[in-house]
């Protein structure tokens, strides 16, 4: 589907996540997943780690989870725009 002359407004999820994403969702998108990385490993380690820690990991892979998946959603318009100034 051209995505250029589509509202994000009117958008569905496959097409968000389909359509670009702009340069600062990208570098979130990337922390996120790091982050989401990271509280996994510290999840799956097999030896004894604090509850705390258990805990806190948890957090930070949620957080990730989240960050990543919101990060993805974020449509770059502008494309869409340059466009609309050059119809008129």
């Amino acid at each position: 589907m051209n995505n250029e002359n589509v509202n994000p407004n009117e958008m569905n999820i496959v097409e968000r996540v389909k359509a670009p994403t702009p340069k600062f969702f990208k570098t979130l998108r990337t922390i996120g997943l790091a982050l989401a990385a990271v509280g996994g490993t510290i999840l799956a380690a097999p030896i004894a780690l604090p509850v705390g820690l258990i805990a806190a990991a948890g957090y930070v892979t949620l957080a990730g989870g989240v960050l990543t998946a919101v990060s993805q959603t974020a449509v770059d318009n502008s494309q869409n725009k340059n466009s609309e100034n050059e119809d008129t």
